[in-house]
């Protein structure tokens, strides 16, 4: 289970789990500034900016994982993976859309969207709707941020601003969400940070919104076991300490690591869907981006891409 979490905690985009929202961002700013990007999000350094200053800086800076590699080889092979899979998860769900929009849904809710800028950057054809679900405080500083900016999304964009834990269903329809028309659904960077159950419970929320030929995609949680997580905790407060960090988020101690955790695609597939499971580490093998050396592979800690697609 996670230590620093509650049944009723919040947060906003520094705090708590909201701050793993401009890690993510940052490391999409980063891999669109490199050479030959996988992905391009021309709004990512621009949130994360406007966050100020914070764990997520020395992911913004191209000689840190170097530096990392002068005290702790290994850690930064760890923090050049973390940002390759940053890169392959969202070029993944990016290719997501284009088929959900290919096979003609106009239809998406992306569940605990963050500071996800697919409703700003992704090219959706004419007529499609896009539902961010977050906290209020989260989807209040993108919109706020971005339009600042001069950006406009690239389909309508309405916020369901809501916690999942409440009945963010009925929040939904009432911002005009139609259950009778198919829907593309996202789960990225999510369920590890719910408990079984909460993860059972909205897969059978989005079941009961989902009309035929309806899909959605999501990113599994890995399981690590208790030895390594303690032996990650060390070597990143380790860093943390080196590079006078003010604060080093232990995602770890975040995520809910249930035992009890169904399988995604199984679940799926006694659901009603049609599920195909990717696996995250032969899809940043495939793209180029695996960074870690044979010792830190641990197949049950790396996640899987699930797509799935509702029968009629």
């Amino acid at each position: 289970m996670s230590s620093l979490r509650t049944d009723d905690d919040t947060w906003d985009i520094t705090t708590s789990v909201g701050t793993t929202a401009v890690m993510v961002a940052a490391a999409r700013a980063g891999e669109t500034e490199r050479d030959n990007p996988l992905i391009q999000d021309p709004y990512a350094r621009v949130l994360v900016d406007a966050a100020g200053s914070g764990v997520w800086s020395a992911m913004l800076d191209g000689d840190f994982t170097e530096k990392v590699g002068e005290v702790d080889a290994e850690a930064a092979a760890i923090f050049a993976h973390m940002g390759g899979y940053q890169a392959v998860r969202t070029h993944f769900f990016d290719r997501f859309f284009a088929e959900a929009s290919a096979a003609g849904i106009r239809q998406v809710v992306i569940l605990a969207s963050g500071l996800d800028s697919r409703a700003y950057r992704l090219d959706w054809p004419a007529g499609t709707t896009v539902y961010e679900i977050d906290q209020p405080k989260v989807l209040e500083f993108k919109a706020q941020t971005l339009a600042g900016h001069g950006a406009e999304p690239s389909a309508t964009r309405r916020e369901v601003p809501i916690d999942l834990r409440f009945d963010w269903p009925a929040a939904l329809r009432e911002v005009g969400f139609d259950e009778a028309q198919p829907t593309a659904w996202l789960a990225e960077g999510l369920l590890m940070y719910l408990p079984a159950d909460a993860q059972d419970r909205l897969f059978e929320q989005v079941t009961a919104l989902s009309a035929a030929g309806s899909r959605i995609a999501a990113e599994t949680a890995g399981v690590s076991s208790e030895d390594r997580r303690e032996e990650m905790r060390a070597r990143f407060e380790r860093i943390a300490e080196k590079f006078g960090m003010e604060e080093s988020l232990q995602i770890q101690e975040l995520i809910y690591e249930d035992p009890d955790r169904a399988d995604v695609a199984e679940w799926l597939d006694g659901h009603g869907w049609s599920a195909t499971p990717v696996d995250s580490q032969q899809e940043m093998r495939r793209l180029g981006r695996w960074a870690l050396p044979a010792e830190l592979s641990d197949d049950e800690a790396f996640s899987h891409f699930v797509t799935a697609e509702r029968a009629g």
